[in-house]
Parts: structure tokens; C-alpha cells; sequence
């Protein structure tokens, strides 16, 4: 985790699958975690997160596709529901659920 910034979220939903891979590829590459098949979720600062979401806008084609990338500040996230199977916390580091739960 790069530290020092907020919590993001990127949500997206895109038709092509090699473009799919290469998006999810870049926000692994940001140290982000999947939490769902389309839905990171980790710690990053104001440049990383501006740099994730302009190298997404040039992989993916804006007529079909859509990325979300949401910042979320500690108080909002704990009011967050997580119901049914959410996402493995397992699979997201311990600094992350460890600063928000």
C-alpha cells in the first residue's frame, strides 16, 4: 500500500475482455485489491488515483465502456453495509481492513 491517501474504490464495467484484463492488470499494478470481478478497492493518494484514471480513459472505449473510481474518507467507509457474501477479506491486505474496520 503507497499510504497517505484515501480509500478508493474503482468499479467498472467494459465489453471487451483484453481491455477488461488490461484495467484490472493497472489497478493491481496500483496495489488496489479485487473484491468483486469488477471492483477494486485499496489506499492510494490524489496523484496515483489521477494517474489509474487517465491511463483508464486511454485503454478503454467511452462509447461502450465505463470505469468508476470513487474516493472514500474513513468516517464514510465504516458506515459502509457490507450484507450477504461482500468481499473476502482475506483477499484485501490487513493495512486496509485493519484502518477501516
Amino acid at each position: 500500500m503507497r499510504g497517505l491517501g484515501l480509500l478508493v474504490w474503482v468499479i467498472y464495467d467494459i465489453t471487451d475482455n483484453r481491455t477488461r484484463q488490461k484495467v484490472s492488470d493497472r489497478c493491481k499494478s496500483y496495489g488496489l485489491y479485487r473484491v468483486q470481478k469488477s471492483v477494486f478497492l485499496g489506499d492510494l493518494n490524489t496523484n496515483d488515483r489521477d494517474s489509474l484514471g487517465l491511463e483508464c480513459e486511454e485503454l478503454i472505449d467511452a462509447e461502450h465502456d465505463s470505469v468508476y473510481i470513487f474516493p472514500m474518507d474513513e468516517q464514510s467507509f465504516k458506515k459502509v453495509q457490507l450484507l450477504g457474501q461482500a468481499f473476502d477479506k482475506e483477499l484485501v491486505s490487513d493495512e486496509v481492513i485493519t484502518k477501516f474496520f
